[in-house]
């Protein structure tokens, strides 16, 4: 329980920073660019980190960088990005919130780690409070299916990253594993956004401290805070307080965008705010495995 109350905090800072990226992509980077947008935003981050942690991959950590770096870096910084150009800050933000129930189910699918019930009727109660939010209003008409589509790929894809990500992590701490990923994802979209895209986009004064915003401080800040929480907590838990993500970008949006809350939207956010406190009280330890160990650890205790 004691530390549950100490990584909580930590968690919180991931989804917070990453909730303020649709405003700052929305409003500061150039639009029709996602490939070479997930490139800088990655790759900067884990250079850093990378000199920070001075080490680099051995053995299988090279090929599993590359994956857990395509399913949460790579593939998901673009997707990302063409839904904050193609959606409102607000909408976008929402629909990823269905993550905690895509981790829950990957954890217990891939690693066989039953979620506690608080977590999942804490899961079920976060949906309703984002399909509030979605039906919010006149923001959700005529939405962008693509923006839709990318939205629910990333959260899918990055849902099972994170859970890979869970399983294997007590073998490296958490700076180098956060600069492997950022590095191996931005390596494997770069060629991609070459081809796709050609050459980076133009960027002014706005653009450069957008990217050095969102690779910095919502890239590698937030990650490190994000595996390093997940580490103690587990998918569940972390999963739940990920759920600040979309009420950051509603708020936001409402803020600096004068995006219109309506009263929908502030109930949603209200649900997801006490969907998120059940689900994470109470929490214990966190369910992983053990290092070398292939038998997972009994999530409900």
């Amino acid at each position: 329980m004691e530390d549950t109350r100490r990584w909580l905090p930590v968690a919180a800072i991931a989804p917070v920073l990453w909730g303020s990226t649709y405003y700052v992509t929305r409003h500061a980077l150039p639009a029709d660019s996602p490939l070479w947008g997930g490139v800088l935003r990655a790759l900067p981050a884990g250079l850093v980190l990378l000199a920070l942690a001075r080490r680099l991959p051995r053995g299988s950590w090279w090929w599993r960088s590359a994956v857990l770096g395509t399913l949460t870096t790579g593939a998901f910084f673009a997707l990302v990005y063409v839904a904050a150009q193609a959606l409102p800050s607000s909408i976008a933000s929402t629909v990823m919130a269905v993550g905690p129930v895509a981790m829950m189910l990957a954890a217990w699918v891939l690693l066989g780690q039953r979620p506690r019930v608080r977590a999942v009727v804490g899961g079920v109660l976060g949906v309703a409070g984002v399909a509030i939010m979605l039906l919010g209003g006149g923001e959700g008409a005529g939405l962008d299916p693509r923006g839709i589509l990318a939205s629910v790929a990333a959260m899918l894809m990055s849902s099972v990253g994170y859970v890979l990500a869970n399983r294997w992590q007590g073998e490296v701490e958490v700076l180098p594993l956060t600069a492997w990923q950022l590095v191996a994802g931005a390596l494997v979209l770069l060629p991609v956004a070459v081809a796709v895209e050609g050459a980076p986009p133009a960027v002014d004064g706005t653009a450069l401290l957008g990217f050095a915003y969102v690779s910095l401080v919502a890239t590698a800040v937030a990650n490190v805070a994000w595996f390093a929480a997940l580490r103690h907590l587990g998918p569940s838990t972390v999963g739940l307080v990920g759920l600040l993500n979309p009420v950051t970008g509603v708020l936001l949006g409402t803020v600096l965008a004068a995006e219109v809350l309506t009263w929908r939207q502030a109930a949603g956010i209200a649900v997801v705010l006490g969907a998120m406190a059940l689900g994470a009280t109470r929490a214990g330890r966190r369910p992983g495995l053990a290092a070398g160990s292939n038998d997972p650890v009994d999530i409900e205790r």
